[in-house]
């Protein structure tokens, strides 16, 4: 799976448990430390937690995709989901503006949101499960 491809995953996976303002920066010419943020808001501490979720247990169950680090502050209501190429940040609405990401990386190009593409491996292997049926 590519960087923008697992970008493209978290976004599409947080939008699954409505996150809000989904946003994918491609900061790959401008960091040292990865190629993309997913920035999300979430509305309550449970809706981050759901979020996070979504995120970690699809990404293991079906790409067995594991995040390096999780930081969750709940004094802040921020939880960053450290994918070394990719890093997601789920905030509250009010912690987003405080921080304002999307301000620090205003040179960053935003990526356009789409259904991600299934990573060549797991299409092969449902093809050869649906042709052994």
């Amino acid at each position: 799976m590519t960087s923008r491809q697992l970008a493209q995953w978290c976004a599409w996976l947080a939008d699954n448990r409505k996150a809000e303002q989904i946003v994918i920066l491609d900061v790959s010419k401008l960091s040292s430390v990865t190629d993309f943020f997913v920035i999300a808001s979430g509305t309550s501490e449970p809706h981050l937690r759901a979020i996070r979720d979504e995120i970690t247990d699809t990404l293991r169950q079906d790409f067995d995709v594991r995040p390096g680090a999780v930081d969750v502050s709940t004094e802040t209501a921020w939880v960053a989901l450290d994918y070394f190429d990719v890093i997601v940040h789920i905030m509250k609405p009010e912690v987003r503006e405080l921080y304002d990401l999307e301000g620090l990386w205003r040179d960053a190009p935003r990526v356009k949101q789409r259904k991600p593409a299934t990573p060549k491996a797991k299409e092969t292997a449902k093809r050869v499960s649906s042709e052994q049926d």
